[in-house]
This record gives C-alpha cells, structure tokens and sequence, in this order.
C-alpha cells in the first residue's frame, strides 16, 4: 500500500468502502438466509482491505520512477494466493475421495456431506489455485513480453482481491448448501454479477496494457491469455442468465429449461475446461517453458495455427457431454466430430513444447522446474488425446457416468494444469523476489517425484474403476436382466476408491511442500533490501522467435 500514490490510496479507500457497503446491503437483505452471511463475509473482506488502506494513508509517496519498472506486487499477492487455494482446494478433494471408500468420514453433518465439500474442491482448484495462477502469471508476462509497466495500480489488486472474495463466497454458499446445480457454475446469481464486474476490469486492465506496450509484436502468450479472459466472460455470461427468487434470498432460476438449459450449461462447461483449464495455461507454457529452456519456442506459426485451431474447434465440442440424451442427435454428432477434430491443434501445442527442448534435454534431466513444464506438456498432449476419443459416441457409451471420467479430468487436472502452474510458480518466484534459486531444490525434486506418483496412481486407478463399472453395468444375463447390482459395483470399486485416495494424498502432499518452499525462498529474501525491477531491451525477445519463424 506505501507503494501506492496518494490519491490511490485514497481511491483504494473509496472502492473497499463501496464493497464493504454492498455487503452490509447483503446482510441486512439476506436476513436469516445465506445471503445475508455472505454480506458479512464481503463486509468482513472489505473492512480488512480498508483498514490496510487507513493505515498507509498518510505514509510518504514513493520515490522511485515507478513508470519505468515493473509493478509485480499484484504477482506475488497472487501467487501465495493460489497456493493457499492449492492447499485447501486439493486437501477437499482427498477428503471427498476418502469418504467414497470410508462413507462415516462425513461426520453426519449437513456442511461435511459429498454433495457440499465436492464443488469446495473442484472450485477451489479450479478457481481458487488456477485462477489466481493465472491471474498472477498474466500479469507478471503481460508485463515483460510488452516491455510495459501494468496500466494502473488499482486495477490490478481490484481484480485480484475481488476474484478471491468471489471463491470466498462460493466455497462457503456450498458448505451452506447454496449452489444452482450448474456443473463448475454453482454460485448464485448475486456472485455472478460480482464476478462480471471483476472481469470485465480485468480485460480492460489487460487490453489497456498490452496497447501501452513498447514491444511492437504481441507475444503468443497474451494471444492466449487474453483468449481465457475474453471467452470465458462470454461463457459465464450466458449461462449464468437468470431470475432472482428474491433479492433478498440466494436462489434464482435459469433463464433456459430441459434440454437447452443442458446444452447452455456444457456448452460452458467443456468451453471453461478449454478457455479457463487450457488456452490460459498455454499461455503460462509458451512463456515458461522457452524461458526457463532458454530455447526459441520450436515454431511461432504452428502456435498460432493451434491457437486458432483451438479458438474455432472448442466452442463447438460441448455437446459430446450430452451423448444419447434428449439432445437432438445432429447436435451430439456436431460435438463429436468437433471434438475428434480437436485432436490436430492440442497436439500441435503439446509437440511445439515438446520440440522446444531439443538441445536441451540435458537440462530437463537436471531441472526439476524445467521438468514440471515438460511433464505437463506430456500430459495435456494424452489427455486431449483421451478427451477426443471418449467423445466418440461408441466409446462415450462405455465411459459415460462412470469413473473413467474422472480419470480423464483428473489427468488434466493434475497432469497438466497443476503441474504447468507449479512449474511456472518455481521459475518466477527466485526472479519476483531476487533469489539466484529456490530455498531447496531437493523439495522441488521432491514435489516433482511426488506429483508424478499422486497423478499416476490416481488417474490408473480411476481408469480400471470406470471400465469395470462401464463392463459391469452393461453385462446381462441370458435372461435378459441385469447380472451385477448396483451394490455389486460399489463393492467392486472400493479398491479402486482407496487407490484415488492414496494418489490424491501423495498429490497433495508435493502441494504442501510447494508452498513451503515458496514460503521459506521469500523468508529468506525478505531480510535482502528491495530491488526493483526495470525493462531491458533484451526482453522483448525472450522467448525469442526464430528470423526463419
């Protein structure tokens, strides 16, 4: 905050002071309903950030050129936020895993039921670790590919702080039992309205900096950053649409109904998997990658070529969720062949990654980091791959409902998009805060090793459960009745359900430790005097682009 000027300080005190009043304004409308605890906690959130604001209001003004440094403050909020939502939103996750095997693990609670801790983890990890990696990450490449200082100070902590009041709020509403029902969209509508107002800062906050840029070429990586940003309001937009019960009550419904509401709803779904879960973390991997490889990204044009791919190819692929639904089939097919289609640009990303380390796979073998982003880049190439050949409506009638889904998502999840972010994170944390390395390296390689086993085991056992309960489900007798009960495939899949779990731990375990190092790099440089950093010619070609590109 003594960073800020002050008239800034003075506009941070006026926005925090608005938010605080929109949440008294939720509290006392919501009264004896969930809402009104979600006013509080906005309340609660903006009384923090005022009183910071408060206490450096009289501060001196900075000295130093700001306009000529970067302003990377936001960054390094962003990514100790993302691990802390890292830690939480994954340790949901093993919990929710072992309550498949060990049931009484729910405590008989309302709050600790499957139905309400499942979307604290997958928001929690999807939003909550992804969306502040993101966030912190476009910030902080924005910057050096532009050569260009963020274009504001506000701005940037507004979307940043904003976006993690908006995981606040949806990780309690779900503990409370506020949720629309909507896959990956369960907050309600009063969050969803605070959501687009952060947003759209955010876009204008990117845009705005990229046309200040001193850079004359857009790096592909804002290509797909600004991609995740702007596709993923549209996304959230329309499938949000919706008519409050009561201003005072958190519930509302749809816009759409039956078959339109499903197909709105994965046309957001699968798109947020390709806008949020992919195009964003492509970013992080055609910036990351070359720069920690210190190679030239293999092919510039094949990047754009898949990015294109991707933009035109993915919008289309949502309904290969609805396969033998009351989608009409012309639309199932649409989605399939659409998806089969998919299968040329995501690999074209995963083979320019991949192609990227020749020379220097010498330094994957060394470089745990480096090794992060390879792995990553190996698991996005395999579970593209899985995801188009699932979406085959014959495959789809084996795999669909069953565990082999999980299988799938969980390869991206873990397999690509943690391990894209943790790779990014230990390569940007020793440069955000003047460190030649990270606090240990051996609890890098660690963390690696760690995540490697936690995905492996988690997604092999996922994929024999979904295969055995698809087998089981659709084995008759000579009767014509079904062989196996439901009960029967429960039993059958509990080993299964305690491999997930142990995967899951192993999984989380490398977080933990992650988030140590990061923690115990920044101790050990907060007692080194500040240093600032400025713009060097040099980095507008890093990663450089070949002449022949």
């Amino acid at each position: 905050m003594t960073r800020l000027m002050a008239t800034e300080r003075q506009g941070a005190l006026i926005l925090s002071g608005l938010v605080a009043l929109a949440g008294l304004i939720l509290a006392a409308a919501g009264r004896g309903d969930p809402m009104g605890v979600h006013g509080w906690i906005t309340l609660v959130f903006a009384g923090g950030v005022l009183l910071i604001a408060l206490r450096a209001l009289d501060a001196p003004e900075p000295t130093e050129d700001r306009l000529a440094s970067y302003y990377d403050d936001p960054t390094k909020v962003g990514i100790l936020l993302a691990l802390f939502w890292a830690v939480v939103g994954m340790g949901m996750g093993v919990w929710v895993a072992a309550q498949l095997a060990w049931p009484e693990l729910r405590f008989d609670a309302p709050w600790s039921s499957f139905g309400r801790l499942r979307p604290v983890h997958t928001s929690g990890v999807i939003f909550g670790f992804g969306g502040n990696a993101l966030i912190a990450t476009s910030f902080h490449v924005m910057q050096r590919t532009s050569r260009a200082r963020l274009a504001g100070h506000l701005s940037p902590w507004f979307v940043l702080l904003g976006f993690n009041l908006f995981c606040l709020v949806a990780a309690s509403g779900y503990l409370m039992g506020v949720t629309q029902s909507k896959e990956y969209a369960e907050p309600e509508w009063y969050a969803d309205i605070w959501l687009v107002i952060v947003w759209v800062v955010y876009f204008v906050l990117y845009m705005r900096t990229l046309a200040r840029r001193n850079e004359p070429h857009i790096y592909v990586a804002n290509w797909y950053y600004l991609a995740f940003i702007l596709v993923v309001a549209m996304l959230h937009i329309v499938n949000n649409l919706a008519v409050p019960a009561s201003f005072g009550a958190a519930k509302s419904y749809s816009a759409f109904a039956g078959v339109q509401d499903a197909m709105t709803q994965w046309w957001y779904g699968h798109n947020a998997v390709a806008f949020f879960l992919t195009a964003g973390f492509l970013g992080m991997l055609y910036y990351f990658l070359p720069k920690r490889a210190e190679r030239p990204i293999y092919s510039y044009r094949l990047s754009i070529l898949s990015f294109w791919g991707i933009v035109f190819f993915y919008i289309w692929a949502g309904s290969h969720h609805l396969h033998y639904t009351a989608l009409p089939q012309w639309v199932q097919t649409l989605g399939m062949t659409f998806s089969v289609m998919l299968l040329v640009p995501s690999w074209a990303s995963a083979g320019n990654a991949l192609m990227t380390l020749n020379g220097a796979w010498h330094k994957v073998r060394d470089d745990a980091t480096l090794r992060f982003m390879m792995l990553a880049a190996v698991f996005y190439g395999l579970s593209t791959f899985e995801g188009s050949f699932m979406a085959v409506r014959a495959v789809n009638s084996l795999s669909h409902y069953t565990d082999w889904t999980v299988g799938h998502v969980h390869a991206g999840a873990m397999g690509w998009v943690a391990l894209i972010s943790f790779g990014s994170i230990y390569a940007v944390v020793p440069l955000l805060w003047r460190k030649e390395a990270m606090y240990s390296w051996k609890l890098v390689e660690s963390h690696f090793w760690l995540a490697l086993a936690g995905t492996v085991i988690y997604v092999f056992a996922m994929w024999n459960s979904g295969i055995t309960q698809g087998l089981m489900w659709r084995t008759y007798t000579e009767s014509g009745t079904l062989a196996y009960s439901f009960t029967e495939t429960l039993v059958a899949m509990r080993p299964y359900y305690i491999a997930r779990v142990i995967g899951g731990a192993l999984f989380l375990a490398g977080a933990v430790i992650g988030a140590y190092n990061v923690y115990m790099t920044i101790r050990v440089a907060g007692h080194q005097a500040p240093q600032i950093d400025y713009p060097t010619g040099s980095e507008a070609n890093e990663p450089a682009v070949p002449a022949a590109e």
